[in-house]
């Protein structure tokens, strides 16, 4: 099966630079995710947006995604192995310092970041999961996770349910990881996404949550590389 990278950096490469592994929300590598890794490249980063639904198979935007990704939710393994060859394959980018990868994630794509990590490969220093899913359920992996994690969540999210909040902290703890949680009140689902506008749906523009949630992943990427 053949994937999607869409690969975004600065105008003048003259060293290799960190990369960030950006995972696509449920509606696929489209022109959103697109846009979200040029505005990291601006950040001095190259970017790649990996696609894990297969080479041209995109979602609807505003409809239901569910056939495409519900299928990677109830086999993690295959989703993981998804993760890890687009991981090898920002790794062999030319102008990429394979030593320093990155992650985010936007809603799916958040549990796509976390699921890298939980993998553990090597050189990933950091993920970053916005409004993205959170427990790890049916994964095996209990060796320690290496990568920082940053979790940037709206309290009012009513697609993670308090009790996946537990189950989380319990799991990174037991991993020994390197974790952090930002709670925004009065945000929901993808509060990042200036066109979301479903509150009956729990999905709502937040503006303030993602001015701040963008800054604190700037300062985290800035720590850990």
């Amino acid at each position: 099966m053949v994937f999607d990278l869409y690969v975004a950096q600065p105008e003048s490469v003259t060293t290799p630079l960190p990369a960030i592994f950006v995972a696509h929300a449920w509606d696929g590598l489209n022109a959103p995710i697109e846009t979200i890794a040029r505005r990291v490249a601006q950040l001095g980063y190259v970017a790649v947006a990996v696609d894990v639904y297969g080479k041209g198979i995109r979602g609807n935007p505003t409809g239901d995604n569910a056939h495409l990704m519900n299928p990677l939710l109830e086999d993690r393994g295959i989703l993981q192995h998804r993760l890890q060859a687009g991981y090898l394959a920002i790794q062999a980018i030319e102008t990429v310092d394979a030593t320093r990868i990155g992650a985010i994630g936007y809603c799916f794509g958040g549990l796509c970041a976390l699921d890298l990590a939980r993998s553990v490969p090597a050189c990933l220093r950091g993920v970053v999961s916005f409004h993205g899913g959170l427990t790890g359920r049916d994964l095996q992996d209990t060796q320690p996770i290496e990568a920082s994690i940053l979790i940037e969540h709206g309290w009012d999210d009513p697609l993670v349910p308090p009790d996946d909040y537990w189950a989380f902290a319990n799991e990174m703890d037991a991993r020994q990881a390197d974790w952090q949680a930002h709670i925004h009140g009065g945000a929901v689902h993808a509060f990042t996404f200036e066109g979301a506008n479903r509150p009956e749906q729990g999905i709502q523009y937040h503006e303030a949550a993602a001015r701040r949630s963008w800054k604190s992943m700037i300062d985290f990427f800035e720590e850990i590389f």
